[in-house]
């Protein structure tokens, strides 16, 4: 079953496929997305990655959070379900 992972404090120069490639040393890679500010196309800084199994995705939390890219030490973590927003 897929997995999916928070990644946070990504350097703004990150792209959706260097995510990829990062996490594809970790078990196999369903899914990799950099989140970007509507307005502007920059990075947000945060991102999400499914990888294809549990057991990837244990892999690659252990592996990769708390590591460093471009010198910003990156967080990693299990996604949580986006709580409903109250428009009034």
């Amino acid at each position: 079953m897929a997995a999916k992972l928070f990644v946070g404090s990504l350097p703004f120069a990150t792209t959706s496929d260097q995510l990829r490639e990062m996490f594809a040393k970790a078990g196999q890679v369903v899914e990799a997305n950099v989140v970007t500010d509507k307005m502007t196309g920059r990075s947000r800084g945060f991102g999400f990655v499914e990888m294809a199994s549990d057991e990837d995705a244990k892999k690659a939390i252990s592996q990769l959070n708390g590591s460093e890219i471009d010198g910003r030490k990156i967080f990693v973590s299990e996604a949580r379900p986006q709580a409903p927003r109250d428009n009034q």
